[in-house]
């Protein structure tokens, strides 16, 4: 029973526009090409063409380099969407990533479990994030379900 003057939360999965399954397809797509390139572009000079057997390149290097590059997606990802709601590729597509309560922009403790579940989602080329999203009424991926955030267009 609620007490007087206590409002309800609004539900805002409810009131947004949660069918946006093509931009998230297309924004991971801009994102990944936005993160690869320039990962492509340092690590080409940096290693070449080097064959396992060819040896010239310290494994420790490689590994770093490895460590590195995931750290930056990490942050890409639980940054911007943490504190703007929106990856380069969803700007570019118009969708943002809101809290399922408030409709407000995720934060950063949200942001990184939606980051670190990409890692279950992202399985077999995102696959795993595809069917859990068409499966789920609010169109929501583990990571969003985990965060309690919605995708919804801008």
């Amino acid at each position: 029973m609620a007490s007087v003057g206590s409002v309800a939360p609004p539900l805002v999965g409810i009131h947004e526009d949660v069918h946006v399954t093509g931009r998230r397809v297309l924004a991971i797509i801009v994102d990944g090409l936005l993160i690869s390139i320039p990962s492509s572009l340092i690590s080409t000079p940096l290693f070449g063409n080097v064959t396992v057997d060819g040896g010239s390149v310290n494994a420790s290097l490689v590994g770093f380099f490895a460590l590195i590059s995931l750290v930056g997606v990490l942050l890409y990802f639980t940054l911007l969407e943490g504190y703007l709601g929106q990856t380069l590729g969803k700007m570019l597509l118009g969708i943002k990533v809101i809290r399922e309560d408030t409709g407000e922009v995720p934060g950063l403790g949200a942001a990184a479990i939606r980051t670190v579940l990409r890692l279950v989602d992202g399985l077999f080329g995102y696959l795993v994030g595809f069917i859990v999203v068409l499966a789920s009424a609010k169109r929501q991926r583990l990571g969003d379900m985990a965060a309690h955030t919605l995708v919804v267009r801008k």
